[in-house]
């Protein structure tokens, strides 16, 4: 693509945007689902043809420069420009039932949730491909280029995004039947101060995950986990419950399948907290592309069933 003689392309804008928001290399390529060397050659490509070097590296920091302070905007600008032209071609083209939807999910609901339930949908819908970019993070999807994000817990004020409730689900507290014969079964949410606890890192925030329960007066409480092992990968932490490890607290549709086939038990069960909805959120704009809507009412039409193992399916934890 050529900009007054110059020959930059989008996924160099693209690289460029995404190191300064992610103030590392590393990172932006995780965003982008490229390796580190990758986005950092995109970027010495778009310093060449800039004629200016358009940030400072350093073995710790990136900075930009006055000349990539100049030009980052411009870079988002034309960002933007080209997904709009997306979106306008998806919805001309075919009214837009075909063509690419870009799914945003966390990694361990990716694998439990959206992966089983797209088979039914790639066959039903051959023309549309979904592109699933698994992160714990919350990503912008004007920036990274996402149509749909599905994510739980609070998110109230979000700008220029709807959300649609899709299903809820509690977070449980649970452990292998091994570690339990060991250990012990605890009785009340202070006994855990004697287990071994699994704990969660929230790379945004770098602080382990609080786990909620109900308190014996009927109130929401956290309990600030004194975690002997901490993972900053949920399902790697649910792994290492199922093989023993400690005492986990887990979303249920993450141990739905372990507890029905015996993996796992679930304890303090008297301490469950309300359960958590899980939304879907698209970004408010007046043309949303067929193929994204049609993603939106199969989800809708298959809401996940999350049932107790010993529950009937019709008292499955949904809407």
């Amino acid at each position: 693509m050529l900009i007054d003689d110059l020959d930059v392309s989008l996924p160099q804008l693209r690289c460029f945007v995404a190191v300064v928001d992610a103030a590392s290399l590393a990172e932006a390529g995780r965003r982008l689902g490229m390796s580190a060397a990758s986005v950092s050659k995109a970027i010495v490509r778009l310093e060449q043809s800039a004629g200016a070097r358009l940030l400072h590296r350093s073995t710790h920091a990136l900075s930009l420069t006055s000349e990539g302070e100049a030009l980052l905007q411009p870079a988002r600008a034309v960002l933007a420009a080209a997904l709009h032209f997306r979106e306008i071609a998806g919805t001309a083209s075919s009214d837009g039932g075909v063509g690419t939807v870009r799914v945003s999910a966390s990694v361990g609901f990716s694998r439990a949730v959206l992966a089983p339930l797209l088979a039914g949908f790639s066959a039903a819908h051959p023309g549309v491909q979904v592109d699933v970019r698994a992160s714990n993070d919350f990503v912008s999807l004007a920036d990274e280029g996402i149509d749909l994000a599905l994510r739980s817990g609070p998110l109230e004020g979000i700008p220029g995004h709807v959300q649609q409730r899709w299903f809820s689900f509690p977070w449980i507290f649970c452990a292998a039947p091994d570690y339990l014969a060991r250990r012990g079964t605890p009785e009340t949410i202070e006994d855990l101060a004697d287990h071994d606890l699994i704990g969660f890192r929230n790379l945004r925030t770098g602080q382990v995950q609080g786990w909620p329960f109900r308190t014996v007066d009927g109130g929401s409480g956290r309990l600030a986990p004194a975690a002997r092992l901490i993972f900053d990968d949920g399902d790697s932490g649910w792994q290492a419950c199922l093989a023993g490890a400690g005492v986990a607290c887990t979303p249920f549709y993450l141990a739905q399948q372990p507890l029905r086939a015996g993996q796992a038990i679930e304890i303090l069960r008297p301490y469950r907290d309300d359960p958590v909805t899980v939304s879907i959120i698209r970004r408010d704009r007046r043309l949303t592309p067929r193929r994204v809507t049609t993603l939106i009412e199969y989800l809708l039409d298959h809401t996940p069933l999350l049932s107790d193992a010993d529950a009937p399916a019709e008292g499955r934890v949904v809407r």
